[in-house]
């Protein structure tokens, strides 16, 4: 039966399945009937007032209108918030372990464990062949208690609120561990950018911006690139925001053109700053990075600059792949070649001089020293953590390796370089840039490159620090130390009013 249907049908008295349970308390809900006035589109003067029974529900806590069964399951319980989804319970057991070892007050506890600010946009979009289309969209402020919140904006297909979420209280330890003066955001298009035309995309981030407008700023929210958006989406953005203002706002928005006010070394920031966090590792545990071996999942913005820097520092890149699969060759790939390959064709498909092709599932499970995962989320689960072989894990991506996941590589002795530390050489240049901007100054690419290395390595000696003096792994100890700078902040600030 049709939603529909289900909604017009009448429920029975005596069929109390259709009622059910919906405010969690263990008892099946007692319907009652309310009387309703009819709503006419015309009334006429003097005439009587039509009445219509309807039902509805009387809980231990509220009254509502009965719904049918086809509505009744989708009911949301008083404790199921609009963000509850797998990937944002993932953040969230992170975040509760980790308070457990961060002793920080209550109140502390509390105002962490949810976004400041949630939006939900539908964005009215003129296509091409002139029929239009609505796009939803989202953006997420986790915190802003050290200052304007920061993120990325994502065009994909699984954008939803619970990812949102995740990804902006994930941006909110990875800039205060950084001790970066930013809260955490993320936002997204649930659209397939790559079925899209370069004007339906820059329609899309125009209106997009316009209706984000009041809630983002130089102090308030700064965007950045993510997934599927680029430098020109930036420079759509900080455009169209400007033509609102009615002068240059080159500080709305990181990962723009240098054109426009972009930094150097952006582009570069990310997969390098997985490279320079897998260097100090190496020191720590007293390898020599050299002579690694190292499989790359991901070969975009992320996953490509690291197997470039892997190789410029002398490690062998064994394996690396992209959404259409990989390539794998134990004597080391030539990592340029690949480049130009995915230039020309727009991904690893179809290459195979010298190479054995291989699925994204087979490299996670190839042998070797060092996994870069700079894909996506929820790579490493309970179901294949058990069969990696590499000897380190390095988190180039937001959320690749699950809750689980990380408790069985921990009782394996993998150790995991966590995504908040790994990849957090994007935001420190965005950072960079946003500074830049404000001071119309601008540094050169070698300046930018070594206040990173000298950022993240103060955090990484911090974070293992934690883990040596708490018997912790590196994640716990990263998420210790970002919960401390964030409830030392909310301590001295307190709530208003």
């Amino acid at each position: 039966m049709s939603l529909g249907a289900a909604a017009a049908r009448p429920l029975r008295q005596e069929d109390p399945a259709q009622v059910g349970d919906l405010d969690g308390d263990g008892r099946a809900d007692r319907r009652e009937e309310l009387r309703v006035p009819h709503r006419r589109k015309h009334r006429q003067p003097g005439a009587r007032t039509q009445w219509a029974v309807r039902p509805i529900l009387t809980t231990g806590w509220s009254t509502r209108f009965a719904y049918p069964a086809a509505v009744a399951k989708v009911a949301h319980a008083a404790s199921v918030l609009e963000w509850d989804t797998p990937l944002y319970q993932q953040a969230r057991t992170q975040l509760e372990h980790a308070l457990e070892l961060a002793e920080v007050p209550d109140f502390v506890s509390a105002r962490l464990r949810h976004p400041e600010r949630a939006l939900i946009l539908m964005l009215p979009v003129r296509m091409d062949d002139g029929t239009y289309r609505s796009f939803p969209a989202y953006r997420v402020q986790h915190s802003s208690v050290l200052g304007p919140t920061k993120g990325g904006i994502r065009y994909d297909e699984a954008v939803d609120l619970g990812e949102c979420a995740a990804l902006a209280m994930w941006m909110t330890w990875k800039c205060a561990l950084l001790r970066l003066p930013y809260g955490g955001a993320k936002g997204g298009v649930r659209c397939n950018a790559r079925g899209l035309s370069t004007a339906e995309l820059a329609r899309i981030t125009r209106r997009l911006t316009a209706e984000l407008a009041p809630f983002i700023g130089p102090e308030l929210d700064i965007p950045a690139p993510d997934m599927a958006t680029n430098e020109q989406t930036m420079a759509w953005m900080m455009d169209t925001y400007s033509m609102q203002k009615g002068y240059a706002v080159p500080e709305i928005v990181t990962g723009k053109p240098v054109s426009i006010g972009g930094s150097l070394f952006r582009h570069e920031a990310t997969g390098a700053g997985v490279v320079m966090v897998i260097a100090r590792a190496c020191e720590r545990l007293g390898w020599v990075l050299a002579a690694q071996s190292c499989a790359v999942q991901g070969f975009g913005n992320v996953g490509g600059i690291a197997a470039s820097e892997l190789r410029d520092e002398g490690a062998r890149v064994v394996a690396v792949s992209d959404i259409s699969g990989g390539v794998y060759s134990p004597e080391g790939l030539d990592v340029p070649t690949l480049h130009a390959y995915v230039a020309e064709h727009g991904s690893l498909e179809g290459y195979t001089k010298d190479v054995e092709r291989i699925t994204n599932e087979e490299l996670l499970e190839l042998e070797c020293d060092v996994l870069v995962l700079a894909a996506r989320e929820d790579q490493v689960t309970a179901e294949n953590a058990g069969k990696l072989r590499c000897r380190l894990v390095a988190e180039g991506a937001n959320g690749p390796t699950s809750v689980e996941a990380d408790r069985i590589l921990a009782e394996r002795g993998i150790p995991v370089l966590p995504d908040i530390l790994t990849n957090a050489g994007g935001v420190t240049v965005s950072y960079f840039e946003w500074v830049q901007d404000l001071g119309r100054l601008f540094w050169d690419r070698d300046e930018i490159r070594r206040r990173l290395a000298d950022q993240l390595s103060d955090a990484f000696d911090r974070v293992w620090s934690v883990a040596q003096e708490r018997g912790v792994s590196l994640r716990d100890a990263a998420l210790v130390a970002a919960i401390h700078e964030v409830a030392a902040a909310l301590e001295s600030r307190g709530i208003y009013p």
